[in-house]
Order: C-alpha cells, then sequence, then structure tokens
C-alpha cells in the first residue's frame, strides 16, 4: 500500500531546497537570488555570509539545506556543485491598515515569499 513511486522531477545530479512563506517582499529576495545564480556553492555561501541585506541570513539556511540534500539524499560531491537555480515566487500578502488624516485610512501591505534554490554538480574541466 501506500502511495504509488512517481517519476523524479529533477536529473540525477540535482538536488534542491524550498522555504515557504520567508516575509520579505518577491522583488527584495530576488536581489538576493541573483547574487547566486549560477556561481559554485562555496563561493555563493561566501557571498551570503558577508551581504548586508537582512533576507541573506534565510537564502543562506536554504542554500545550505539544498547542499545537504546533494550529499546526503543523492550522494553528490558537495565541492563540485553549482547554484543551477534560484528563483522566486509569489505567496499571500497580509493587508493592514493604519489610520489617516481626515478619518481615512492608509493600506498596508506585508509581502510573503517563497524561495527556491537548485544546486547541480558539475564535472571540473581537466
Amino acid at each position: 500500500m501506500g502511495k504509488p513511486k512517481r517519476e523524479r522531477a529533477l536529473k540525477d545530479t540535482e538536488a534542491r531546497a524550498i522555504t515557504r512563506m520567508i516575509r520579505v517582499s518577491p522583488r527584495k529576495l530576488n536581489l538576493v537570488a541573483q547574487l547566486i545564480r549560477g556561481k559554485k556553492a562555496s563561493a555563493a555561501l561566501a557571498d551570503l555570509t558577508f551581504s548586508e541585506k537582512r533576507i541573506a541570513r534565510d537564502v543562506k539556511k536554504t542554500l545550505e539545506s539544498a547542499i545537504a540534500n546533494a550529499e546526503n539524499n543523492h550522494d553528490l560531491d558537495v565541492d563540485s556543485l553549482v547554484v543551477a537555480e534560484a528563483f522566486v515566487g509569489k505567496a499571500l500578502v497580509m493587508k493592514r491598515w493604519t489610520p489617516r488624516a481626515r478619518g481615512r485610512v492608509g493600506r498596508i501591505e506585508k509581502p510573503f515569499s517563497h524561495l527556491t534554490i537548485v544546486v547541480r554538480e558539475v564535472e571540473e574541466a581537466a
């Protein structure tokens, strides 16, 4: 019994990690995702460690999770991993209100985002 086995969505040389409901706008999160796209995993971790953006801490945790998934679940070599994809999706937006002059209200939107990081093992050119 149980669920039927389904085809793996990623290639055999890839692993991914997804973080959902991050409390930051997708536009701001995408700035940090662009920073690591296409880089070696070790260089991307170093960039995120010294980034001054607040959200870089969450992106770093997601990247570390993707690296751990690659190593433990898919037996990939950690030293030859590259950030193949890092993409951002919209999640819900909380709406809040603040009082303004003459009995009106101002709308405050508090957006959430999803982050997906895919790491790929590449062969070193000899």
